[in-house]
């Protein structure tokens, strides 16, 4: 079946372009260290608009590199594909500040806030580029771009949608994404979530789910709560999503459970009817947040830190967290039942990623490289060679 919104001609056309080019591959600095008078930019997510427009964005800490503190949500445009890069502006939290921090020692944090876990999603039918975040992993806002993110709406606040998940966990702490979200073939926009429910702030124990739009992001909804933290399946969290051939959308998840693989689950809908959850065993699980995208010629790709943490004998370690180095881009031909590409794309120091495609093919990746964001540009090409 042709990708979403690709016309089989032009389906068509793109696979022998793709098949037929040179291997390319290429970095650009995006949020190097210090830009803006920011101690460390972490969190990266991509998207690509429907004029081509590439959007880049991710939480800019401004003090330290602490998942609490004084967190803005900064963002870049490109408009030639990734190759150079506009100014960075700050787009969220523009609204009353929500001020506390939990985790700070003594009380010294009461006028910090911190705004987390920024997601894009592209609307391909109205062009507009919705924006979800959430402020002290308490609330969560929705803002909305019609100008490929040159200027964005006031938020609006749609904490009240997580509530259903109440049901199963009294949550403390929730979060978007991180990374992007997806629109069906059908319109459905769906963005992966997940929620604590331990002591306020903590980010464990947790477990994740979807919610989404049927009104281009006009409201949203809870979808089940797909990947509960029962049995195996240990703190599951960061899920990354993509919508198959067949029109079924699948989850990848990170966890800490003792297999020390990402978790997998499908739905028709995207909100109700999940599959058994099931560990992929060529998908390693380092404890770090990964990204999935479905490619114009129909091949998935998957972006993480390929490790795992190993005792003293060289064992893999149950649970383990991993060194975040070896970034690595895995290709599939079969709707990520197997994974026979596996392709170091960063050996050093490397952590969070997020993948787009931009209209001729090309793949962006924009990760974490020691100690800034950057985006590497590269084809199918590039990938399959040996």
């Amino acid at each position: 079946m042709t990708p979403p919104f690709i016309p089989s001609l032009v389906f068509a056309a793109l696979l022998t372009a793709t098949q037929a080019a040179s291997p390319l591959i290429e970095t650009s600095a995006v949020f190097p260290p210090n830009l803006n008078g920011i101690a460390r930019y972490r969190i990266p997510g991509i998207v690509v608009t429907t004029k081509g427009t590439v959007l880049a964005y991710g939480e800019a800490r401004k003090n330290n590199s602490s998942d609490w503190g004084e967190i803005e949500v900064h963002l870049r445009r490109s408009t030639d594909g990734g190759r150079t890069w506009e100014p960075s502006q700050p787009i969220a939290h523009r609204a009353e500040r929500i001020k506390g921090n939990p985790h700070k020692k003594n009380g010294t944090g009461a006028d910090e806030q911190t705004v987390n876990n920024p997601v894009a999603i592209v609307d391909r039918v109205t062009g507009a580029i919705e924006f979800l975040y959430c402020v002290n992993y308490a609330r969560s806002f929705s803002m909305r771009s019609t100008d490929d993110g040159l200027t964005w709406s006031e938020p609006v606040e749609i904490t009240t949608s997580f509530e259903p998940f109440r049901k199963k966990y009294d949550w403390k702490v929730i979060a978007t994404g991180p990374g992007h979200g997806i629109q069906m073939k059908g319109g459905r926009l769906v963005v992966p979530i997940w929620l604590a429910y331990g002591g306020i702030g903590d980010h464990a124990p947790s477990a994740a789910a979807t919610i989404h739009s049927d009104d281009h992001g006009k409201t949203w909804k809870a979808g089940d709560l797909c990947l509960p933290n029962e049995g195996e399946l240990r703190d599951p969290n960061e899920t990354m999503i993509t919508e198959l051939s067949d029109g079924r959308v699948m989850l990848v998840t990170r966890s800490v459970s003792r297999t020390s693989r990402k978790i997998i689950t499908t739905s028709a809908d995207g909100a109700t009817g999940w599959s058994q959850p099931m560990f992929h065993d060529q998908l390693w699980e380092p404890i770090c947040m990964a990204s999935l995208a479905t490619h114009p010629s129909g091949v998935l790709l998957f972006s993480n830190p390929h490790t795992l943490a190993l005792d003293k004998e060289g064992r893999p370690v149950p649970g383990g967290r991993g060194k975040r180095q070896n970034l690595s881009i895995k290709l599939s031909r079969d709707n990520g039942q197997t994974w026979p590409v596996n392709k170091t794309l960063e050996p050093g120091p490397s952590a969070y990623s997020d993948l787009a495609v931009l209209p001729d093919g090309t793949v962006l990746c924009l990760f974490e490289r020691a100690d800034s964001i950057d985006c590497a540009r590269f084809n199918l090409a590039w990938l399959e060679q040996p």
